[in-house]
């Protein structure tokens, strides 16, 4: 394998950060930080900007280290495993001795690692290890599986590897309590020559604190019961102690430790449940029954003032079912709720909201999620992600979508909207977007980014899923002012399995016409197909068309990455209505439109 030269790689990540931001200034702060992080090798982007979330890692992608594995990669099409890398690049070792090296970019007690392995031939995943060295000096050994890779056919997909059309490539691991310095060389090397190759995605470094310590007057979940040793079910020492805190309202402490879960965890009003951060506490589900889906683990929040901080949730599933709840945590008509920092992995969606009002999801990651990291769904109205990241979901990475009846719409909840998505981070679907809004009234999506949306749009603005029912009772479509502004969308624009080439913004009139856009501060660099798409599948249904929409201030650059030939604003044959485009910056327009009009001013 030939390496990407360290200063080629810090080049990039310069200009990533140094970019011009939608109001004209210069991240010079961040372009100084990056020429020292240059100085020690640093290979991958830091995140040092008002845009997408605040990263506490550095990433090193697999493709800038040394060593003798195989570079793979690029690739674009669907259904491929160098599609879902990081950059549609990633390094194959598949020999015992076999490894990737880098020199570390900054000291470090915890990685985790982005791998792929094979399936076995009728599904059920594949093992294998790596050997982790720092320095030379033999630390510990990776233990690696698939079983939570690997899904076939079509939506909503299956384990069967008969039903061809795989997608869902990638995991990760975790690994806490390390000393790596800054400078130390750390090799990640396979194990034994067991016929099973191993992709390796890119690894991200973290100095993680200390645990937190206990709050004041809060409750210990240790003082029911709970053993926090990843074997004894503490279900019921945590249902002991949520009831007893809820008594006056108040805090249950959850010290470090791994606490198994097997069942509902219902949070009411005034409950805090505290960790002691996400990388010391930890809730797991039980891979022997997690099968059954009433015994997941799951936190459900029913009520007004609830708080979850500072804890994972780890599950075991690895398919997807809708007609199955979800695990991880879901909020039921909550009111005032708060999810801090919190680590959601292996779960169907991460947060799943219906009928929640005053929502906020601050600082969490969702990771390797079966469908949506975020969706607040039904009647939710004036709730927010903030400063979150999502990597590796089935579906939307952050989604708003006011269904009209679905698990029970709660007229009490008021109309849906006013929602936002903010200062986020999205990558690496393995099916669907970055962002989604699907209808409501003045939702926003701002300051996010989303990078490596090869299955779909970065952010997507449609009336694809129903927001009326039939009776004419509800009506959530979208009102009042959808605003997405000061956003940036990379390496995004990718094949959708079952439909087509998605720009890395697209605006689709499917059910119902769509009023009221303003996109502002956008820029759109490398879309692996078009730019900007504007497409009206409804028109046959009497909808299809787009009004009052604007695009000021972006800037499309590069598309067709993987599709070559593809425009910077595409305005598909069905779309009706008419778009403005003020001070934008997109070179290449196709307008395939008789009903359709683009009006420039500069």
């Amino acid at each position: 394998m030939k390496p990407i030269p360290y200063v080629g790689a810090c080049l990039q990540a310069m200009v990533e950060c140094a970019a011009p931001s939608a109001l004209g200034a210069t991240r010079s702060t961040a372009s100084l930080i990056l020429l020292l992080l240059c100085a020690v090798g640093l290979t991958a982007t830091v995140t040092a900007s008002p845009i997408g979330a605040d990263l506490p890692w550095t990433t090193v992608e697999a493709e800038a280290m040394s060593g003798t594995g195989t570079l793979v990669g690029p690739v674009y099409a669907p259904h491929r495993v160098e599609t879902e890398a990081s950059g549609q690049q990633a390094v194959q070792v598949a020999r015992a001795g076999g490894h990737v090296e880098f020199a570390a970019p900054l000291a470090a007690n915890a990685l985790v690692l982005r791998y792929h392995l094979p399936d076995a031939p009728a599904g059920g995943g594949t093992d294998t290890a790596l050997r982790l060295l720092v320095n030379g000096r033999f630390i510990r050994e990776l233990a690696l599986t698939s079983r939570n890779m690997w899904l076939y056919g079509n939506y909503p997909f299956s384990n069967d590897p008969a039903q061809g059309k795989p997608r869902n490539f990638y995991d990760e691991l975790r690994v806490k309590n390390l000393e790596i310095g800054r400078g130390d060389v750390v090799r990640l090397e396979k194990a034994a020559d067991d016929g099973i190759a191993c992709v390796l995605d890119l690894v991200d470094l973290e100095l993680v604190p200390a645990p937190l310590a206990r709050p004041a007057g809060s409750q210990s979940l240790l003082d029911f019961g709970a053993r926090g040793d990843g074997v004894a079910d503490d279900t019921a020492a945590l249902l002991q102690g949520v009831a007893a805190v809820a008594k006056d309202g108040g805090t249950l402490w959850v010290p470090p430790g791994d606490y198994k879960i097997t069942g509902d965890i219902i949070v009411p009003s005034a409950v805090t449940i505290q960790g002691a951060g996400m990388w010391h506490t930890t809730f797991a589900g039980d891979e022997a029954l997690y099968a059954q889906a009433g015994r997941r683990v799951r936190f459900k929040l029913t009520g007004t003032g609830m708080r979850l901080a500072d804890f994972a949730i780890f599950g075991h599933l690895n398919y997807r079912n809708d007609q199955e709840p979800n695990d991880g945590i879901v909020g039921a008509g909550c009111t005032d709720a708060v999810v801090s920092r919190i680590w959601i992995e292996h779960t169907k969606a991460g947060v799943w909201v219906y009928n929640g009002v005053n929502l906020l999801i601050e600082g969490c990651r969702f990771r390797n999620l079966l469908a949506d990291g975020v969706n607040f769904c039904v009647g939710t109205s004036r709730a927010v992600v903030d400063n979150c990241t999502a990597r590796g979901t089935g579906d939307d990475c952050f989604a708003v979508w006011p269904a009209p009846s679905d698990q029970g719409f709660d007229e009490r909840a008021g109309k849906p909207g006013h929602n936002v998505i903010r200062r986020s981070t999205g990558q690496l679907t393995f099916l669907a977007n970055g962002a989604s809004l699907y209808g409501g009234a003045d939702n926003r999506i701002e300051d996010c980014l989303f990078t490596d949306i090869a299955t779909g749009c970065g952010i997507l603005v449609s009336t694809t899923f129903p927001t009326a029912d039939e009776a004419g009772k509800v009506d959530n479509n979208f009102s009042g002012t959808t605003v997405v502004r000061n956003n940036r969308l990379v390496r995004c624009g990718g094949y959708d399995h079952s439909w087509a080439w998605r720009g890395s913004l697209q605006i689709c009139m499917d059910r119902r016409s769509i009023a009221g856009l303003q996109v502002s501060g956008l820029e759109i660099r490398d879309s692996i197909s078009d730019g900007i798409t504007v497409v009206g599948p409804g028109r046959a249904k009497g909808q299809g068309t787009l009004s009052a929409a604007v695009l000021e201030d972006v800037k499309v650059s590069g598309s067709g990455l993987g599709a070559p030939g593809r425009p910077d604003l595409f305005i598909r044959e069905d779309a009706g209505g008419s778009l403005s485009l003020i001070r934008a910056q997109v070179p290449s327009v196709r307008n395939e439109s008789k009903d359709f009009e683009i009006k420039m001013t500069d």
